[in-house]
C-alpha cells in the first residue's frame, strides 16, 4: 500500500508520491493504470519527489505521463511539488532547488499561497528541441494532414509546437493535436499548442500534451506560448495566459532570460492504493 495525494493546478491534475519516506517503482503499465480515471485513481500525470541526486538542490521530481512514459518537465506540477513538500514537512524553505531530467528548477512559494517557477532559459534552436529544421526561425511551416501550417517550436525542458489560431473554441484540437504530436519532425513527439491572442498581454490557450491529451492546463505549454508569440513581436514581456482550467503569469524578458511562471497549486485529497 502506497500512501498518494490527489493535486491540481488550474485541473490539471496530479497523483503525487513521496518517494523519500516510502519505496515507489512504477512501471508504465502501473502509471498506465493508476492514470485511468475509471479503474484507476485519475490523473494526467504521476509525480514523484524523491531524495535531492545533485549537490544544491533540495529535492529530485520525476514525471509519468498517462501513458507510462516519463518525461522530462511540467510546469503545473511543479507548482504542485512546491506545495506538497511544504504540506508534508519534508521542507520549511519558501524558496526550493529542485532537480529534474531537464535540469534544475527554482520555485518560490508567494505569500499569496501562490507558486511562481523559474522554469528556466527556452530552447529556440530546432537541434536542441528536438525538432527537424535547417535553420533557427520564428515560425516553421509544417505539412499536417494534408495541409501546411506554421509553427513555432521551443523546448522549455520538454518540447513544444505552437500554432496561432483565430479562436481556440473552435480550433482542431482533438484532430490535429494527436497527428502534431507524433509528427516525424520531432523525434521525442510534442506537445502541441493552440494559441488565440486577444491582446499583446493576454492569450487564450489549449494544448494536447503528448501521451495524455488534452488536459485543462500545462505549465510548461503557457510558457512556451508565451515565447513563441514573444519572439514574434506579438506579446509583451508579462502575458496572461487563460486556459480552460484557469489563468497563469508568465513573464519572459528575451532572449537567454528564463522564463516565470506564477498560479495556484491545490491539494485535493489524499489515499492509500495498493500497486
Amino acid at each position: 500500500m502506497l500512501q498518494f495525494t490527489k493535486m491540481h493546478g488550474l485541473g490539471n491534475d496530479f497523483v503525487v508520491f513521496n518517494a523519500i519516506d516510502q519505496r515507489v517503482q512504477l512501471s508504465a503499465e502501473q502509471c498506465r493504470h493508476l492514470a485511468n480515471r475509471q479503474f484507476g485513481i485519475g490523473c494526467d500525470q504521476i509525480l514523484l519527489i524523491e531524495p535531492a541526486r545533485e549537490p544544491g538542490t533540495d529535492f529530485h521530481y520525476r514525471i509519468f505521463n498517462a501513458d507510462g512514459s516519463e518525461v522530462e518537465q511540467c510546469g503545473n506540477g511543479a507548482r504542485c511539488f512546491a506545495k506538497f513538500v511544504r504540506d508534508q514537512g519534508l521542507t520549511d524553505k519558501q524558496t526550493i532547488d529542485v532537480g529534474t531530467r531537464a535540469g534544475r528548477i527554482r520555485l518560490y512559494l508567494e505569500p499569496d499561497g501562490e507558486v511562481r517557477v523559474n522554469m528556466g532559459v527556452p530552447v529556440l534552436e530546432p537541434g536542441l528541441i528536438p525538432f527537424e529544421a535547417d535553420h533557427r526561425h520564428a515560425v516553421y511551416p509544417i505539412e499536417v494532414d494534408g495541409g501546411t501550417i506554421h509553427i513555432g517550436a521551443v523546448s522549455m525542458g520538454n518540447p513544444h509546437a505552437v500554432w496561432i489560431v483565430p479562436s481556440v473554441d473552435s480550433a482542431p484540437v482533438a484532430t490535429l493535436g494527436p497527428l502534431m504530436e507524433r509528427h516525424p519532425r520531432f523525434p521525442q513527439r510534442v506537445n502541441v499548442g493552440f494559441m488565440e491572442i486577444c491582446s499583446r498581454s493576454r492569450i487564450r490557450l489549449r494544448v494536447f500534451e503528448r501521451g495524455t491529451g488534452e488536459t485543462l492546463a500545462c505549465g510548461s505549454g503557457a510558457c512556451a506560448a508565451v515565447v513563441a508569440g514573444s519572439i514574434q513581436c506579438l506579446l509583451e514581456p508579462q502575458v496572461q495566459v487563460s486556459l480552460p482550467g484557469g489563468d497563469l503569469v508568465v513573464k519572459w524578458l528575451g532572449e537567454n532570460e528564463p522564463v516565470w511562471m506564477k498560479g495556484p497549486a491545490v491539494s485535493v485529497y489524499e489515499g492509500k492504493v495498493e500497486i
